[in-house]
């Protein structure tokens, strides 16, 4: 242990000492308000002109149904999203909450005898994921329930409101406690159940009596128990051998059963019932080769809905839950759906829809009619949805003849042109690139004349848990693999240009781009990457405690020395000689995930080694840029970028 200890802090003071040197070099640096720019021109006003319509289009997502009738949203009409209310389809957005931070997490909990009409959500501050949670009364009056300095998430509350808990972590630690409002404890709340790791409450039986419990290991590895309340006393729910993974989790009226996701026995997700008294499994949503991703059940446990991610398109599915017959079908765009919520009547669902053409918005679903109904049209700033690009879904074969998916979204092009490639990169990296409204890739093939590759490599979900371990451990670079034979596919495709090639990727994305500019900086013309990993050894050990077990089940331990070994191999803040065109990175100061730490010193490393390097920081941002004025300055500097590398637009 002493040795590997060793090797990691020599690790860490030669990123230190690099950071030191580079800091030597020439930076040109200006500060806007809480934004930071490091050697990025001043950009022409023509960019932001326009931007401005992409950036202005907004979105609506649907919370849930609100207890005086109608919808709760979250959108944004400022710098922030905010909730709003909507009495009616088509009716006016009316705002309720006006706060500096972005809100989520928005439920309306039942009304009970000391509570009418309360909303929860969660906020934080600058993105530091430290969430507190709120509940709104009738009035309008705001009451915090957490403590500061904490982080409290997953809510889960009883049928008739009388029982809310959550769970919480605290600086330093890697475990979370489960708390439950009690007005008569110190601060109103007390701690019912002290956890081990990331474990959360899911649901709460409909007495109030007991409350089931997750624990998240990995994405391929989840655990369920129910906690007793009144005595403390767990016990796991559907024990057995090897590892399984569960997504959600509700009891069924009477709380005789249990509703959960599950891949046990199969390579996807599948809605699974659990027998309380028995232990009997009974599978719901069929034998599908595809996750079942989300699903409710009605109120009266009469009608149940759920989400099929059928290739990153998502699917409705609407049926009698005693019966399991089918009902009358929504017939919906193409695209993603998410935040399904019964109406308390349980005769209508909604649930958010964002498409390819159009952002996200608030709809519902009449079981009686078979009607669906949109209830927000959130403007498009002005865009023509007409002239939107939709994509087309590729595969492209990989170094192992493994098939690869991308979404493809092409610029118009004349007679015999070729379009420069953007190829973006989610994050993750258990994440899926979907079929939504994006007004980069929009505003890149119209006004930049690009087209947008957005791939999922493998590691992505959607496919399939044996499509999702493909990058663990010592095989992460097989997906940067996937990359390179994305390049090979963009060489044979007639209408797209080899040449003129930018990887671009967020999060685990920008770790991505990292490491194929470092395999192929010839073939390629610059990388953007926010907020990405360069070294796994500081970002596993800087990352917040409450994080680092589980990103060390999914990446490795390098604690281990054969995966320090291997980290040392791959982490691009140690092959940074290899790449030699221009990058732009992006980060945020508050940042959990990723801390600044990692793109610091990468760019510094970067500049050492004289490679044109943009950096752009922002003071008020975390993981992700959720304000708008970061935003747009944020799109900004990536149109100067694209434009300069990829030789289109006032820059060329």
């Amino acid at each position: 242990m002493k040795s590997r200890l060793l090797v990691l802090t020599a690790a860490l003071a030669l990123s230190t000492s690099t950071l030191a040197l580079a800091q030597t070099q020439p930076v040109e640096r200006r500060e806007i308000g809480n934004q930071i720019l490091e050697n990025v021109p001043t950009a022409d006003p023509s960019i932001r002109a326009s931007l401005a319509r992409y950036q202005n289009a907004r979105s609506a997502s649907f919370q849930d149904w609100a207890s005086a009738g109608g919808m709760l949203i979250v959108t944004r009409f400022g710098n922030t999203n905010q909730i709003h209310q909507v009495a009616a389809p088509g009716a006016d957005r009316s705002q309720l909450t006006f706060h500096d931070e972005p809100v989520s997490g928005v439920h309306t909990l039942p009304a009970n005898g000391t509570s009418t009409g309360e909303i929860l959500f969660s906020k934080d501050t600058g993105g530091d994921e430290w969430f507190q949670l709120f509940v709104r009364d009738a009035s309008g009056k705001e009451t915090q329930l957490t403590e500061a300095g904490t982080r409290n998430q997953s809510p889960a509350w009883s049928g008739d409101g009388k029982v809310l808990v959550w769970s919480r972590a605290t600086k330093g630690s890697a475990n979370y406690d489960v708390v439950m409002r009690d007005p008569a404890a110190p601060g109103g709340r007390r701690v019912i159940f002290q956890g081990e790791g990331q474990v959360s409450p899911i649901d709460v039986s409909p007495d109030g009596r007991t409350v089931l419990l997750g624990r998240y290991f990995s994405i391929g590895e989840s655990k369920r128990w129910l906690l007793d309340v009144a005595t403390g006393k767990t016990t796991e729910l559907n024990p057995v051998k090897g590892k399984v993974s569960y997504d959600g989790g509700v009891f069924t009226p009477g709380g005789k059963s249990v509703l959960m996701l599950s891949d046990e026995g199969s390579d996807f997700m599948r809605l699974v019932e659990f027998d309380l008294a028995t232990g009997k499994k009974a599978l719901v949503s069929g034998e599908r080769r595809w996750d079942v991703e989300d699903f409710k059940l009605s109120g009266d446990g009469r009608v149940l809905a759920y989400v099929v991610n059928e290739d990153g398109y998502s699917k409705l599915v609407v049926q009698d839950f005693r019966t399991r017959r089918a009902l009358p079908q929504p017939e919906l765009p193409g695209g993603v759906v998410s935040n399904l919520a019964f109406s308390a009547d349980g005769g209508k669902l909604g649930f958010s829809l964002a498409t390819p053409t159009a952002s996200s918005d608030a709809w519902s679903f009449d079981l009686a009619s078979g009607q669906v109904t949109r209830w927000t049209a959130s403007e498009l700033g002005g865009l023509d949805a007409k002239a939107l690009v939709s994509p087309e879904l590729v595969r492209f074969p990989s170094f192992d003849k493994r098939s690869i998916p991308a979404f493809v979204y092409k610029p118009k092009l004349a007679a015999g042109q070729k379009a420069p490639v953007i190829i973006d990169i989610h994050g993750g990296p258990e994440g899926q690139s979907r079929p939504t409204f994006n007004p980069f890739h929009q505003h890149t093939t119209a006004e930049l004349g690009a087209a947008v590759i957005v791939t999922n490599v493998r590691g992505s979900s959607g496919y399939g848990k044996t499509f999702l371990n493909l990058d663990n451990a010592e095989k992460r670079e097989d997906s940067v693999k996937d990359i390179g034979a994305l390049l090979d596919w963009i060489k044979t495709q007639p209408d797209l240009d080899p040449n003129r090639v930018v990887v671009y990727g967020q999060s685990y994305g920008g770790y991505m781009s990292l490491a194929v500019m470092t395999h192929y900086s010839d073939r390629l013309a610059g990388g953007v990457e926010r907020y990405g990993i360069s070294n796994f050894v500081s970002f596993l050990q800087n990352t917040e405690a409450y994080r680092r077990d589980l990103r060390r089940a999914e990446y490795g331990d390098e604690r281990d020395p054969k995966m320090l070994k291997a980290f040392e191999t791959i982490s691009p803040l140690n092959n940074v000689g290899k790449i030699t065109k221009p990058m732009l990175v992006m980060q945020g100061w508050n940042d959990p995930r990723v801390p600044k730490s990692e793109s610091d010193q990468v760019v510094a490393k970067l500049r050492e080694k004289g490679v044109e390097t943009w950096y752009v920081q922002f003071k008020d941002e975390g993981h992700g840029f959720a304000k708008k004025i970061n935003n747009d300055r944020r799109r900004e500097v990536e149109t100067q970028f694209l434009q300069k590398v990829l030789g289109v637009g006032a820059a060329q």
